[in-house]
């Protein structure tokens, strides 16, 4: 394996270098759904057992798979990978929300953690929510009552899973210092 980092502190692994079960897992994902090994799985598949667990997960989450519509995702990822200051992926979630059309204004408060809003009710209920576990309070009766009546079941434990994961996202990110745009190595 290469010293040299290549993705922040992380030194990705060459596709020659790669154990056997580590380039069935890079292939699991390049010849996949993803067709490409994103961010925080040029980490990831130095572990592939970790890469064939994770990626399911995400999958949930891309465009039309899950209960949340494209800006709910963004609105819950924006809030979890800005608490965490992962400076990687925030920045590409801050990107993202304005292509999906969150205001700019908006997905720039979250970014410096200062209070926004939305007149979608339920993008509302992601924010509140978001912020209030991302912020480690308490969930008050009449925040779970609109989360519920806005997401239902299915939306609020999409959004906590989700911001699970991007949780995942943000440490591993983090301990790699990896920065924002980083390309890592190209494949």
């Amino acid at each position: 394996m290469s010293e040299t980092p290549t993705f922040g502190r992380y030194a990705e692994i060459p596709v020659d270098r790669m154990t056997p079960e580590q380039k069935e897992g890079y292939a699991f994902l390049m010849n996949g759904p993803r067709g490409r090994l994103p961010g925080p799985y040029k980490v990831w598949v130095h572990n592939p057992k970790l890469v064939h667990a994770a990626d399911p997960m995400g999958q949930h989450f891309t465009p039309g798979s899950s209960s949340l519509s494209e800006r709910e995702r963004e609105i819950a990822v924006l809030v979890i990978t800005n608490q965490w200051r992962s400076a990687y992926p925030a920045a590409a979630h801050e990107k993202r929300g304005k292509e999906v059309g969150l205001p700019a204004d908006a997905v720039e408060a979250i970014a410096a953690g200062l209070p926004t809003g939305f007149d979608d009710p339920r993008e509302q209920a992601v924010y509140e929510v978001a912020v209030s576990l991302a912020g480690n309070h308490l969930i008050s009766q009449g925040m779970y009552d609109r989360a519920v009546i806005h997401l239902g079941h299915a939306g609020v434990t999409d959004m906590i899973v989700l911001m699970g994961y991007y949780t995942s996202v943000s440490m591993t990110m983090n301990f790699y210092a990896v920065p924002a745009g980083s390309p890592g190595l190209a494949r």
